[in-house]
């Protein structure tokens, strides 16, 4: 069963009080675009992520407000604005090094919160159960391109009925491959 493989680039994910410093008092996000999870989008509203390196701007911000401030980055993305961001899956930034944030209005330090995502799939349990793994699981995908085939190990399966199938894997693994808009992978290997 195969599945599509999307890339996320780099954004960031904000709390309302830091919307509301970065955008001015009674900010809200503006939808650009529906991603494939549902109820999540991609903002108009865009900041800069400052490193003791580098800045990266222009960074989209992706919605809704969450209840904790989080900056996903490449792994080139990291060592460009000098810091060492673990591989971690979303949410978990507890001890993951800090930034700035800077938007039109105002600037926020987050003390933890820059992670590289962990490559993962999304699916329902109906998904799940078809696919015979189970959340939280890990599996090795095989991904197909017309130059550079590959196979992915450390891939967590995560498992919702909030979710829609598709796997997500960051700028510098989609390079890999010379992914683009058709990849679709297959899941090869359960661990």
């Amino acid at each position: 069963m195969k599945f599509i493989v999307e890339t996320s680039a780099r954004h960031v994910h904000v709390t309302a009080e830091t919307l509301s410093v970065l955008f001015g008092e009674g900010a809200t996000l503006t939808p650009k675009k529906d991603l494939s999870q549902p109820g999540q989008f991609a903002c108009e509203e865009r900041v800069s992520i400052v490193g003791p390196k580098n800045t990266l701007n222009n960074v989209s911000i992706l919605g809704p407000v969450r209840s904790a401030d989080q900056v996903e980055i490449s792994a080139t993305d990291a060592r460009s604005i000098g810091v060492a961001a673990p591989i971690r899956e979303s949410g978990d930034v507890a001890g993951s090094p800090g930034c700035k944030l800077v938007g039109p209005c105002g600037e926020v330090e987050i003390s933890e919160g820059v992670i590289v995502a962990k490559r993962h799939i999304h699916m329902t349990p109906a998904d799940a159960e078809a696919l015979g793994v189970q959340d939280k699981q890990i599996v090795w995908v095989k991904l197909e391109t017309p130059d550079r085939s590959a196979v992915l190990g450390d891939t967590v399966v995560r498992v919702s009925d909030q979710f829609s199938l598709a796997m997500h894997i960051d700028t510098d693994e989609s390079n890999t491959v010379c992914g683009g808009r058709d990849l679709t992978g297959e899941i090869i290997t359960i661990n």
